[in-house]
């Protein structure tokens, strides 16, 4: 398909005052979003832990994950933790922001759209189950109290 590279829109989380737009490689082969060190320093990102990664040469190492920042594409925003990688590396969005932002990559003019399903506003698809004995448990809310339905 080739490169998709798009402009997006960062605020830090802790700083609004820290914005900045930047482009990104559109990646559906990543997972998370990731970001060079130097950006994640200067939006005063704070570090919740480490994630093993894995690269395309097959390559794994440990890298620190940072929370705190709200990027926006195509008109649609979320908060998401950050992968750092090295600085100067290339900005990267991966699975994970498209799948929140219900965004997919159209391979005939290479960039990101809507999905059509639901172009106005992302959609969350949740897949319920019922249990093995068909009997399950509903809680309704009503106003301060709380109803249990068995079905």
């Amino acid at each position: 398909m080739g490169k998709v590279v798009e402009k997006v829109k960062l605020t830090s989380l802790f700083d609004s005052a820290e914005t900045r737009e930047i482009e990104a490689v559109i990646d559906t082969g990543a997972t998370m979003l990731v970001l060079p060190q130097d950006i994640v320093d200067k939006m005063g990102l704070r570090r919740v832990g480490e994630r093993r990664v894995r690269y395309a040469n097959n390559q794994i190492q440990l890298k620190p994950v940072y929370r705190g920042v709200i990027l926006e594409l195509k008109g649609r925003d979320g908060i998401f933790d950050v992968l750092g990688e090295v600085e100067g590396s290339e900005p990267l969005i991966g699975q994970i922001v498209l799948e929140a932002l219900d965004l997919i990559v159209d391979p005939v003019t290479k960039t990101v759209i809507p999905n059509p399903r639901s172009p106005d506003m992302p959609m969350t698809e949740i897949l319920m189950a019922t249990a093995y004995n068909s009997m399950s448990t509903v809680r309704f809310a009503h106003s301060n109290a709380f109803e249990t339905v068995t079905i």
